[in-house]
């Protein structure tokens, strides 16, 4: 048996096993990425789906997703390769490929206007050491890394990373403790912690989804807009009123099939309101 430190969870794993995230595998007393390589998804995208929208803004990246996932997310949108049955399945079936086989396919997509990796889909942080070895050689090669991420991880695995990735999108998913446990299956502190110690390192842009009756208050997403606001740089200096917020419209997905689209009328008054802190907001599913 095997203790895992990426993130709160601290999953006591038995040999042979895998942590909650289904990703994380003790191997000879050892904790290890049993999804190192496997690739699930493989797909050229534009940068602005990512969603970054102030990252060399009309170019494209090549997205990479695995499987795997250290959140419960009741609207998951991408649960067929994150934690549903189906996406557990996939550790016997995903295709592999090596760091240097992906940093070359990344390489080869130049020409059509790739700029470099996008490790998301799936939670990347849950298999780092995949994302930590291919991250270096694009860069070797002169390209760029992205992360998508709930931002679900110890600082440490943070400082492992930010040398080889150069922008984030952070997904702050709400901004109370029992939203993130209830809806999300997570923990607002950790993720909190992860953005304070990010924005120092690399861009970030960050996004929160709005669901009806859960998150769509005024109050909430001023107090999200505030506290980004507050954000310093390595030097102390306040930047977080230049960090992109993306308020994004939520659908009935997965285990959240019980209430309606976000009217999009809210989104462009969540945004309005977040505006107020923020110089860069932008709305998204609309």
């Amino acid at each position: 048996m095997a203790r895992c430190e990426v993130c709160f969870r601290h999953c006591e794993i038995k040999e042979g096993r895998t942590g909650v995230c289904g990703a994380r595998i003790c191997r000879e007393g050892k904790v290890v990425p049993g999804n190192y390589g496997k690739v699930t998804s493989l797909a050229l995208d534009p940068i602005e789906k990512k969603p970054l929208n102030r990252f060399h803004p009309g170019s494209r990246i090549l997205s990479v997703g695995s499987y795997g996932c250290n959140l419960r997310c009741l609207f998951c949108q991408n649960d067929e390769i994150s934690w549903s049955e189906k996406a557990f399945a996939y550790s016997e079936k995903a295709d592999s490929l090596s760091p240097e086989e992906l940093a070359d396919i990344a390489y080869g997509c130049r020409e059509r206007g790739n700029i470099g990796v996008a490790f998301t889909y799936n939670e990347p942080l849950v298999g780092y050491e995949y994302v930590r070895d291919t991250a270096k050689i694009v860069h070797e090669m002169g390209m760029l890394n992205v992360m998508v991420t709930n931002g679900t991880a110890s600082l440490e695995v943070l400082e492992e990373l930010t040398p080889h990735i150069d922008a984030m999108n952070i997904d702050l998913k709400g901004f109370t403790k029992e939203f993130y446990e209830k809806i999300a299956g997570g923990n607002l502190d950790m993720v909190k912690a992860f953005i304070t110690e990010a924005v120092k390192r690399c861009h970030i842009e960050l996004t929160t989804l709005i669901i009806p009756g859960e998150n769509d208050h005024i109050s909430e997403i001023m107090e999200i807009s505030s506290w980004i606001a507050g954000l310093k740089n390595g030097q102390g200096d306040r930047i977080g009123e230049s960090i992109p917020l993306h308020v994004s419209r939520f659908f009935p997905r997965f285990k959240m099939t019980d209430r309606p689209a976000t009217d999009t009328g809210l989104i462009y008054k969540l945004a309005d309101a977040a505006r107020e802190k923020l110089r860069f907001v932008y709305t998204g599913n609309c």
